[in-house]
C-alpha cells in the first residue's frame, strides 16, 4: 500500500505524518481522513487552490494535472513546478512526499 509522507506543517501537522492510501485516493481525501485539516473551499472541486500542495518526491507517478487544474494552480500561492492540487492528484502505487505551503489565498476560513 502506498505512502504519502507529509512534511511538517506548524498549523495543520507540526510533526509531520506518514499516511496509508489506497491507489486511486486523492492526496487530500487521505489526509482529511487521517485528521490533517487540510483547507478545501470549493468542497475538492477543482474550483479554488486551498489545497495546494508541492509533491517534493513520486511526481512522475501522478497523472498529469489537467487544464482547469493547470488554469487554477496559476492563482496558487508559492506555485513550484512540482505543485499540485491534493484534491485532483490521486495517489497510484508509489509512496509520495508531500508539502503543504504555509499559506494559502483563502482569505476567509472557518477554522479561525
Amino acid at each position: 500500500m502506498p505512502r504519502i509522507i507529509v512534511l511538517p506543517n506548524e498549523a495543520l501537522c507540526p510533526e509531520g505524518e506518514v499516511l496509508e492510501a489506497a491507489s486511486g485516493e486523492t492526496i487530500c481525501d487521505v489526509m482529511l481522513a487521517n485528521g490533517i485539516h487540510i483547507e478545501h473551499a470549493c468542497e475538492k472541486s477543482c474550483a479554488c487552490t486551498t489545497c495546494h500542495v508541492i509533491v517534493r518526491e513520486g511526481i512522475e507517478s501522478l497523472d498529469e494535472a489537467d487544464e482547469l487544474e493547470e488554469d487554477m494552480l496559476d492563482k496558487a500561492w508559492g506555485l513550484e513546478p512540482d505543485s499540485r492540487l491534493s484534491c485532483q492528484a490521486a495517489v497510484t502505487d508509489r509512496d509520495l512526499v508531500v508539502e503543504i505551503p504555509r499559506y494559502t489565498i483563502n482569505m476567509v476560513s472557518e477554522q479561525h
